[in-house]
């Protein structure tokens, strides 16, 4: 955190007792370089000089002339690189909405404050600020890959396969691990699929890599189940690789290979890629998968456009809750909405439910408390090498008698 004084905020309200407040409360922790402007006029004035261009905007939402939204919008037109604070009396969904517009903009944005302003919350958000040139520095170290550079990690096996645990959370049990590939780049060191799926997919070249992905997941399916491990392992399938029939033949093959039961196989289409205009291939082979036994997930659910139809049209034995209606549902009644919801029409078609993006005890707590079967989240791990597998079993095992599934029942 830098020095208090030497950060230039600009407070940007239409409310002059609510200037002279946020002025006082930030003076009483150090905050000496404070400008106010009661309309976005002013404002912008000071944005488009050097000298007087705020590191920190506290932004009201709701003012006449300007409102909070066209500010932003003007703040991008200018390429602003500061930081945002929304203040606002509106109601939190309001709020919410706005944030997700300001991250849309790719403006930095240090959260929301309610109306009226507790001193603790405001210091509690300015000490997430960094100055631009610790943010640029994350954001110029996102480097573009191309087709041929993904081609060769996968001709020479860069791919490397993690797997995060799903456990039980009525006993704690570990039931199975999620695959998620990673990139180990001989340069760039770790690199995450959101940076090269869909080049991957966009470029032809995710058969190769899911087929990839596909043969080292079964190969360690087989090693944990020839120690006594048995587990559920699921793999992501991207749209693509259902618009063959052929792909269903090359996952039979792959199971029968490796002595696998198709019951601890779960295919993971995503819920936001189903379906194109011509659904027959795709669901042909989903459903001849699901006769054979294997387990069909719909993941991500509720981010998609379609959620009910493609729960009616394909045989899918497990629905997973998007992390982005799990975390802090406990908190926030918009999420727990969505989650309730989920929950309930998953557990009246006869599906099996799996909460992602389970973080914290509070996220957890919510599982119990509702009936929800599995839990997948950095609470329980993050995703693991199949060498840091044993280790980690044994400490979640130490946690659960430590009263993590027994403390909860009581509490």
């Amino acid at each position: 955190m830098q020095i208090a004084s030497k950060i230039k905020v600009l407070i940007l309200d239409d409310d002059t007792f609510m200037l002279k407040l946020l002025t006082r409360m930030l003076a009483k922790q150090g905050y000496t370089t404070v400008s106010a402007c009661d309309n976005g006029r002013d404002a912008l004035k000071r944005i488009d000089h050097a000298d007087t261009c705020p590191d920190l905007i506290l932004l009201d939402l709701n003012m006449p002339d300007m409102d909070g939204i066209e500010f932003v919008r003007f703040l991008v037109d200018r390429n602003y690189h500061g930081n945002l604070v929304l203040v606002s009396g509106e109601d939190e969904r309001m709020l919410k909405t706005a944030e997700r517009l300001v991250h849309a903009h790719k403006i930095p944005m240090l959260g929301y404050l309610h109306k009226p302003v507790k001193p603790e919350k405001l210091s509690e958000l300015l000490q997430k600020w960094e100055p631009y040139s610790a943010t640029t520095q994350k954001q110029a170290s996102k480097k573009i890959y191309g087709a041929t550079e993904i081609q060769s990690a996968i001709l020479n096996h860069e791919l490397v396969n993690y797997y995060q645990p799903k456990v039980s959370v009525t006993t704690g049990d570990v039931i199975g691990v999620e695959t998620l590939v990673r990139w180990h780049h001989p340069e760039d060191g770790l690199i995450l699929p959101d940076r090269f799926i869909h080049i991957a997919e966009q470029h032809g070249l995710i058969n190769d890599l899911t087929g990839l992905v596909l043969k080292q997941a079964l190969a360690q399916a087989k090693i944990w189940h020839q120690s006594g491990q048995i587990l559920r392992v699921a793999i992501n399938v991207s749209m693509d690789n259902l618009a063959s029939l052929d792909f269903q033949d090359f996952v039979v093959k792959l199971v029968t290979e490796n002595g696998l039961p198709p019951q601890k196989i779960t295919l993971e289409v995503t819920e936001s890629q189903l379906m194109g205009s011509d659904t027959r291939i795709p669901l042909e082979i989903l459903t001849r998968l699901r006769l054979k036994r294997f387990h069909l997930s719909i993941d991500d659910f509720g981010t998609g456009h379609s959620s009910m139809a493609q729960l009616r049209d394909i045989p899918f034995s497990e629905l997973k809750i998007d992390q982005g209606f799990v975390h802090r549902a406990w908190m926030d009644d918009t999420l727990r909405a969505i989650y309730d919801a989920s929950l309930s029409m998953a557990k009246q078609l006869g599906m099996e439910v799996v909460a992602e993006g389970v973080e914290d005890r509070n996220d957890w707590e919510l599982l119990r408390q509702t009936g929800c079967d599995y839990a997948q989240g950095n609470f329980v791990s993050v995703p693991l090498l199949p060498t840091d597998f044993s280790r980690w079993v044994e400490e979640w095992q130490s946690r659960v008698r430590d009263g993590l599934i027994v403390v909860s029942a009581t509490s």
